[in-house]
């Protein structure tokens, strides 16, 4: 990426935005053969992973806990304690020992899977002790590279375990419960989210890995480029273009951002466009990056598992919801581009589709993957295992980032180093989703709001919004996924909403969160590259975004957006009134279609578009007639100027 970086911005200031606002990039500082010997353990982790998910045929146990050991090995080796510990080739004492001790508990269950197995519920308390001490390792390690938002969930759901909610009278009794059930069984730490994690999820990662090495962002980027450039405000599209494109490969909303955004913001304000604006663009479309099949921040796998569908069906059923995600923004930066009559970048300027096209071969292992998967050819890790393959071909081929053996490790290590995020945060979450279910918190919550919606769906839906945006503030995809399906999800289900639906509903409101304020991390990455207020640019983001806060309640009204229980007619139909009311909401919020709007029309262009929601044909009669006279009125004003 370094050489499309543009003089406004530098490597260093983008290290800067990252450190800051992705608690990933504040790692520790290796040199020199430390250095080596760091990488080749992230890499060998990453062939671990490989070969466990491909070849092993020992209890799962035994997988996941050794999967936890590593984890917590390798996050103490690369986060440190706090951001100002920058000493090179530096680690304390105290880390070592923390290191030690808690792998060491992850390992002491896999060295004696089959004892623990077998003793039932019979725990001695040294064994209680081991367990706390791994739990407290996985906490501080979740500390460091994910941050506090998500230690707020569990540490809140863990005190009133531990004060309410079990019914054991002696506190001591409760903790060795509590401890029991977390760290040895699959109720807790070792649960879907971790299960699926080490099968799945680290296989893809990796694979992301090494398509990024490909020069495969660059690419996209490109073609986005040639694709919209030279249209008015083209900069502006080329960035809802290329982040949608490449969030089909990352998994972070914030280094999306900074990936992409360090090529398009400088170039949208160099167009025109305000600093707040160009900020909010690429946050809200790199945030929307996570929802892009096929990979939607590796939530996908944990969606299928949760719901126990293939993960083909997941991602058939997001394609739709994720296009009219992108319609939306796509359309409110063409009005602003028309409101204030900016221009394209000129076509000599751009690349060429010509030379483009001579590597379109970069797409292979992609095209591959999703054809893999969707026909069921074969398990997901394999697909993924064989993609990696490819990628490695496909990089040996592109002379512009040619893959040596030293960027296929440098790959192996980078994939390594995603898991521990990931990891970790599957880990608490299962911690999260353990002590709710053991508690009986769920029910309490799902009868709570079912009890203050009465049969009125869309209190329901507007109270499991609100949990879900507080809950997934500064949370990462695959974590905030599991919390919303262990504790909002549920209540959409009891509402009479289809279990596919109320899983899509809770995503992609835990997505949102990453540019919804007061903790908009991917917006204040991005007004940190443009120079812009932090909060403004989060509240631009929250509006160009509008449709990710109306098209779950479309599918939780009318499932047939997720295309169930439905026809193609009926498919066709709904995407046209979906696209009419997202458009008229779009241009309302905009202000400007034609011309200049009045606060008449703009609340006609948005009561219309928001009546294009509920699928009755009242609703969407009246909601068509509002949005089409409005813009009606605006063409023949905009004639008359």
């Amino acid at each position: 990426m370094s050489e499309n970086i543009t003089p406004e911005v530098s490597q260093a200031d983008l290290d800067s935005v990252m450190r800051k606002y992705d608690r990933e990039s504040n790692t520790r500082i290796w040199t020199g053969k430390p250095k080596i010997a760091i990488t080749l353990i992230l890499a060998a982790f990453s062939i671990w992973c490989i070969y466990v998910t491909l070849f092993a045929t020992f209890l799962e146990e035994i997988r996941l806990t050794s999967f936890m050991a590593l984890i917590i090995l390798m996050g103490f080796l690369i986060y440190p304690d706090r951001k100002d510990q920058i000493r090179p080739n530096y680690i304390p004492i105290y880390d070592i020992i923390f290191m030690i001790a808690g792998s060491g508990a992850f390992l002491y269950y896999t060295f004696n899977a089959n004892q623990i197995i077998n003793q039932g519920t019979r725990f001695e308390w040294y064994q209680i002790i081991i367990g706390i001490i791994g739990i407290l390792a996985l906490v501080e390690i979740t500390r460091r590279c994910v941050g506090i938002p998500i230690l707020c969930v569990a540490g809140f759901f863990l005190i009133y375990a531990l004060s309410y909610g079990l019914t054991n009278p002696a506190f001591f009794g409760r903790v060795k419960y509590l401890v029991r059930n977390l760290f040895y069984t699959k109720e807790g730490i070792l649960a879907t989210p971790v299960n699926v994690c080490s099968k799945y999820i680290v296989v893809f990662i990796i694979f992301g890995a090494f398509l990024e090495r490909t020069g495969i962002s660059n690419f996209f980027i490109d073609m986005a480029n040639s694709i919209a450039g030279r249209f008015a405000g083209g900069p502006a599209k080329v960035a809802v273009i290329s982040s949608a494109l490449c969030g089909m490969v990352s998994g972070s909303s914030v280094g999306n951002t900074v990936t992409t955004g360090s090529v398009t913001i400088p170039m949208m304000k160099k167009t025109g466009y305000q600093n707040e604006f160009a900020g909010a663009v690429e946050a809200a479309s790199s945030t929307g990056g996570q929802i892009m099949p096929p990979i939607m921040g590796a939530a996908a796998f944990l969606m299928a598992d949760f719901i126990g569908v293939p993960y083909a069906d997941v991602i058939k059923r997001a394609v739709l919801p994720a296009v009219l995600y992108f319609f939306g923004i796509f359309i409110t930066v063409h009005l602003e581009a028309k409101r204030l009559d900016l221009h394209g970048v000129p076509k000599e300027e751009l690349p060429k589709m010509s030379r483009l096209i001579r590597k379109i071969y970069l797409l292979i292992p992609l095209v591959a993957l999703i054809f893999w998967v969707s026909t069921n050819a074969m398990t997901m890790q394999r697909a993924a295992s064989l993609a990696i393959v490819l990628s490695i071909v496909v990089g040996f081929i592109n002379r512009d980032a040619h893959l040596t053996p030293g960027k296929i490790l440098d790959a192996l290590s980078a994939g390594g180093r995603s898991a521990i995020t990931v990891g970790a945060a599957c880990g608490v979450a299962g911690i999260i989703s353990g002590t709710i279910t053991m508690t009986g918190l769920a029910n309490e919550l799902i009868n709570a709001i079912v009890g203050v919606a009465g049969d009125k769906l869309i209190i329901a839906l507007v109270l499991t919004m609100l949990c879900c945006i507080v809950l997934g503030m500064g949370v990462p995809t695959t974590a905030n996924y599991c919390i919303m399906a262990a504790t909002t999800a549920p209540i959409l289900i009891r509402m009479g909403v289809p279990i596919m639906a109320a899983h899509f509903f809770v995503f992609y409101f835990g997505i949102v969160a990453d540019i919804t304020p007061p903790v908009a991390l991917a917006a204040y990455a991005g007004s940190a590259i443009a120079k812009s207020n932090p909060m403004k640019t989060a509240f631009t983001a929250s509006r160009l975004a509008i449709a990710a806060f109306i098209v779950p309640y479309m599918f939780a009204f009318n499932p047939a957006m997720l295309l169930i229980d439905t026809t193609v007619l009926s498919v066709i139909q709904m995407t046209i009134t979906a696209v009419i009311g997202i458009f008229g909401v779009a241009a309302g919020m905009e202000g400007y279609c034609f011309a200049q709007m009045n606060i008449v029309i703009r609340l006609v262009e948005v009561c219309g578009g928001l009546m294009l929601i509920h699928p009755s044909l009242i609703t969407d009669l009246c909601g068509l007639a509002l949005v089409i006279g409005g813009l009606a009125f605006q063409y023949m004003l905009g004639r008359k100027k």
